[in-house]
């Protein structure tokens, strides 16, 4: 993996350097607020190898008898798994050992009730996450879909198609799990949803579609080795959350995370939810967005190039594109095509890229590039270390807390005294 900050005016970041190693050293060390989340740093090396082996039995379980595994979860819960699994996931037909489809991250009727109808004939099982159980979105959907599957299969054999990622000792559905006897996993206490990708949480339904967990977690190993370094000029990952901190003292409040390859799409939904929930307190923090390009330049574009300038971008790419698609010379060119006649869509794309990225520069966008070698397990797994690393950096050095998200839990008080829920009749 590649950073290039030569797009930035970093002439002054130096005087960011001091603050960046602070909050790095917080981070490492483990003595700043959140510090009881931070079980993700060392979990490429320190995890429960016993429940690793559990995760690949179960999944081989589901493939040998489900056609489908539907993940309930919200949040974290889904976003990491989703990220994988759509990168990695043919665009016209899965060809994955188990489909992962995803429910419990919405409060839409109309797509539950197709769910329902669509897994009438299908043989499927059911991986439900959440730490309490009582998540709302997520407890609705496993109602509906665990009484489905009941009445599928019989209450017993429904017992053995439900596998639940809860807390290691308590809460609802850890009671259910323990009452019904379902195969349970853990949502580790020291590491926050948006970060838990490379528990079970994640890991489950991932070895289930048929990703290699291996080589998922190789790629968190080579950011820990790669991004753990106490070292300014050689930590990207401190370096990107310094200059991203620069940039947002010089009045730039909105980053946006750029791809030019639609797999990438829902990587950027994870890192949205991963640095708005770190870093969105007290009133600060830079808010996350992103564009999907060159579709968005159709769209969006616009204001990315002329609006305002209170933002930067992050453009990922991709080293390796084996598409090896290759435009051809058309004897008419009505298209005017003919130009561009013996060069690859990989070619093409790269110079859209190129040149989009002059266009914005040269409008004033500051822009960071971060390249990855392929879009596979290791390539994403080391990516979402490096951002793991970065957005703690960057949240100390905000001087905000990056591991709660205390303003979520504003909309549920106000939603619950709505429905009618006891005990928030006077909230």
């Amino acid at each position: 993996m590649r950073i290039d900050f030569k797009n930035v005016d970093i002439s002054n970041l130096k005087d960011y350097e001091k603050k960046a190693m602070d909050a790095f050293d917080t981070l490492i060390n483990k003595n700043g607020e959140g510090n009881d989340f931070l079980g993700w740093i060392d979990r490429p090396v320190d995890y429960d190898k016993e429940e690793y082996d559990r995760i690949k039995k179960a999944a081989a379980k589901i493939q040998s008898d489900s056609d489908i595994l539907i993940t309930i979860g919200i949040g974290g819960s889904y976003l990491g798994c989703k990220a994988l699994d759509y990168a990695t996931t043919n665009y016209f037909f899965d060809d994955s050992k188990v489909k992962l489809i995803y429910a419990g991250n919405q409060l839409s009727g109309s797509y539950l009730k197709e769910l329902l109808e669509y897994i009438k004939d299908k043989d499927y099982s059911i991986n439900v996450i959440s730490k309490s159980g009582t998540t709302t979105e997520p407890a609705i959907a496993f109602r509906f879909l665990r009484k489905a599957l009941e009445e599928k299969y019989g209450k017993e054999e429904a017992k053995t198609r439900i596998y639940v990622t809860t807390d290691k000792k308590k809460g609802a559905l850890k009671s259910l799990s323990e009452k019904e006897g379902y195969e349970t996993f853990v949502v580790p206490d020291d590491i926050g949803g948006r970060f838990s990708v490379i528990s079970a949480v994640g890991l489950l339904p991932l070895c289930a579609k048929g990703v290699d967990i291996d080589k998922f977690m190789d790629g968190f190993r080579k950011g820990r080795e790669d991004y753990t370094i106490k070292d300014f000029d050689k930590n990207d990952a401190i370096k990107y959350a310094a200059i991203r901190n620069m940039l947002y003292e010089n009045d730039h409040a909105i980053e946006v995370l750029v791809n030019y390859e639609p797999k990438l799409k829902y990587i950027s939904e994870w890192w949205k939810q991963l640095f708005a929930e770190s870093e969105g307190k007290d009133h600060k923090g830079i808010f996350p967005v992103s564009v999907n390009n060159t579709t968005d330049l159709h769209s969006l574009g616009q204001m990315i190039q002329d609006g305002q300038r209170n933002i930067f971008e992050t453009v990922l790419s991709v080293k390796n594109d084996n598409s090896n698609l290759e435009i051809e010379e058309d004897s008419e060119n009505l298209d005017g095509l003919n130009y561009i006649a013996g060069k690859s869509m990989s070619f093409v794309n790269s110079k859209a890229m190129e040149g989009t990225i002059i266009a914005h520069v040269n409008g004033g966008v500051d822009n960071i590039m971060i390249e990855i070698d392929d879009i596979d397990e290791k390539s994403i797994g080391e990516l979402f270390y490096f951002f793991e690393i970065a957005v703690g950096v960057s949240g100390y050095m905000l001087g905000v807390n990056p591991f709660n998200q205390p303003g979520v839990e504003e909309y549920k008080t106000q939603m619950f005294k709505l429905l009618g829920k006891p005990g928030y009749e006077n909230k």
